[in-house]
């Protein structure tokens, strides 16, 4: 593979950023391209390369900033990188310092990244099921604004995740939705004797617009049904593979 793909949203405009797929990597294997999960069994030397083109393809000369996600609500002010064994447990960043980069690891998870431009605020979330329903991106857009965002002029765009289609779940995980909020019914699909079907992108649209998040754009990339380009776990699980990627979203301020 030759050349990173950088996937860039019409609503975050010239502020650095980009949705990374598997394109443009050194990893080999089930993993090949451009994996960035030391959670995997990859090398690390080709994982520590990967981040390094990711990087270049994104904010040249960054430093990138990543937490050690748990599918939580919990957001980070963002300073500068950890360490990788110190890494906070957490599934949002924020920050306002230029030359970082806010990066999210996602592997069918949907990756949300935030700019603010006018105050100089960015911020990244990994919002798979748990960290959605549970508020990450309400809690993302409340540090911003204690950095001294707006959120009525925050831009926010959806990035490759898992659609509806390929998301199949259990009455048990409806259930926890709909009794959330009974309107949550809407963004589930069911054929005649099947198990219903998730929609997460437009729940974390939705999310974003309740929120009163001033723009939301989606990408509308499914990660399980396009292996050329992207990870996904649940492909890789249903295909009986060792082990699956991860692909990197991130988003930062000019030095």
């Amino acid at each position: 593979m030759t050349g990173v793909e950088v996937v860039r949203a019409v609503s975050l405009g010239d502020v650095p950023h980009g949705f990374l797929g598997r394109r443009g990597g050194v990893s080999g294997g089930e993993l090949a391209g451009l994996n960035v999960g030391y959670g995997s069994n990859d090398e690390r030397a080709a994982i520590d390369e990967n981040r390094r083109r990711a990087v270049a393809a994104i904010l040249r000369g960054a430093e990138l900033a990543t937490v050690h996600q748990v599918h939580s609500a919990q957001v980070i002010h963002a300073e500068r990188p950890w360490p990788h064994g110190q890494r906070p447990r957490a599934d949002a960043m924020v920050a306002d310092r230029p030359g970082l980069l806010l990066g999210i690891l996602t592997a069918d998870c949907a990756p949300v990244l935030f700019a603010d431009a006018e105050a100089g605020v960015v911020g990244a979330a990994h919002a798979g099921w748990r960290g959605a329903i549970a508020g990450v991106t309400d809690s993302t857009v409340e540090a911003m604004e204690r950095l001294g965002a707006r959120r009525e002029n925050i831009h926010a765009a959806v990035g490759p995740c898992i659609a509806q289609p390929s998301y199949e779940v259990d009455e048990a995980f409806r259930s926890r939705f709909v009794e959330h909020d009974a309107a949550n019914s809407r963004f589930f699909a069911r054929e005649t004797g099947a198990k219903p079907r998730f929609d997460l992108e437009a729940y974390v649209v939705h999310r974003l617009i309740a929120a009163g998040v001033g723009e939301v754009e989606a990408l509308n990339l499914d990660t399980y049904a396009d292996a050329q380009r992207f990870y996904s776990y649940r492909r890789a699980t249903h295909a009986r593979e060792a082990d699956y990627g991860r692909q990197l979203s991130a988003i930062g301020i000019p030095a």
